[in-house]
């Protein structure tokens, strides 16, 4: 079988590596860069798994920036572009996903399409209206970052939505390329498949939410967080289970996906979904305050990406965090060493670790890592458990 993978983020590089094992997979993007890594066998984001398979396995996997290399005779052309939600705007940006299905609708309208960006609940109807001549699936991923590739080999279910004899075969590829010999699949409808993307990172941020408040008032009140949790958490209705305070919940995913589902709650009564999405923004207002409650003379930020692992830092809490000491007056400066740049809104850039932790007397860093050690008393966490 002939597919196309739209899109070389980290859901559509990890798709396309499953599917490559079994079949000749044509991945495109508009980064010539990441193309040109992919055809030299090495993988352009953070993902151990991604990077072994490239280096090491036998995949028919090729990379093109040309839509009419990809997409000519492709069975399924997996569309992975990004999606971004503008909350002030209350506007849900699909324009790279509707410029893929109009290139497919071109190119090859035989193939079937098949949605993995996020999208607002209505938006697969809505394009099989305007494009009737195509077959168009929405297939929701539930992956983590920096473990993108693991979470299609061992993944907690299948999902895809759309006309059942092609919604049945794109599980299929799925779950072939999978190492579990039982995968839960469900075959949906589009509108319900929608939701259970946007429902289940709101679900996820909640819990993230939920332990940073829990944490915010012990901190407040002398409390021993840890013990608490961990009292908490011997319940097993609640369980132990994605429990680490944190600065916040970012990434790609989690704050689009719950402001975009609040948005869809527009005539909907609630307000479970608000508190959600307002309670970021309140525990990096207390992050700040308890960071420059330790009047720091410089603040360095370590690190961007809120994960272990990965190398993504869009959304990341942290940056709100930088946003709201540098207000204050308080210098703020930067290690990231994936950036190549001086500055990061007007903040330093360090790329020399120690040259960075001799300057700053606050050392600010979601979770704890080992080459901080010699630095403790300067390190500002709230991370318990050492997980991502």
């Amino acid at each position: 079988m002939r597919i196309a993978v739209a899109g070389l983020g980290y859901v559509g590089l990890a798709v396309g590596v499953l599917l490559a094992q079994r079949h000749e997979v044509v991945a495109l993007d508009v980064d010539a860069e990441r193309v040109g890594l992919v055809n030299g066998r090495r993988s352009p984001i953070e993902d151990p798994d991604i990077e072994e398979f490239l280096g090491t396995r036998q995949l028919d996997l090729r990379a093109t920036t040309d839509p009419a290399e990809a997409f000519p005779g492709a069975d399924f052309v997996v569309i992975a572009t990004p999606t971004n939600y503008d909350p002030e705007a209350d506007f849900f940006n699909t324009s790279t996903v509707e410029d893929v299905i109009a290139d497919v609708e071109r190119l090859s309208p035989s193939s079937v399409v098949v949605i993995k960006s996020t999208i607002p609940v209505g938006f697969t109807t809505r394009m099989q209206s305007e494009h009737p001549v195509l077959r168009i699936l929405f297939s929701p991923e539930f992956l983590r970052e920096g473990q993108a590739l693991h979470d299609n080999l061992h993944p907690s279910r299948i999902v895809v939505a759309g006309p059942a004899p092609h919604a049945q075969a794109f599980s299929d590829l799925l779950r072939e390329g999978a190492l579990e010999p039982h995968v839960p699949v469900l075959l949906t409808g589009e509108r319900e498949a929608e939701a259970i993307k946007l429902f289940a990172n709101t679900y996820l941020a909640m819990r993230v939410a939920y332990v940073n408040e829990l944490d915010t008032f012990a901190a407040n009140h002398g409390l021993d967080t840890r013990q608490i949790i961990e009292g908490v958490g011997l319940d097993p209705r609640i369980g132990t289970h994605y429990n680490n305070p944190s600065f916040g919940y970012g990434g790609y995913c989690l704050p689009k996906d719950t402001k975009q589902l609040l948005a869809n709650y527009r005539d909907v009564p609630q307000t479970l979904i608000k508190a959600i999405v307002e309670s970021n923004a309140t525990r990096k207002d207390f992050i700040a305050f308890d960071v420059l409650a330790r009047h720091p003379r410089v603040v360095g930020i370590y690190r961007l990406a809120m994960k272990a692992g990965s190398d993504n830092f869009r959304e990341s809490s942290i940056q709100g965090i930088m946003k709201r000491i540098k207000a204050k007056g308080i210098p703020v400066i930067l290690y990231e060493p994936a950036l190549q740049v001086e500055e990061f809104y007007h903040s330093p850039v360090y790329t020399d670790l120690e040259s960075f932790k001799a300057e700053a007397d606050v050392i600010v860093t979601n979770r704890h890592h080992p080459e901080l050690d010699d630095v403790a008393h300067k390190i500002y966490t709230r991370d318990l458990f050492g997980t991502g």
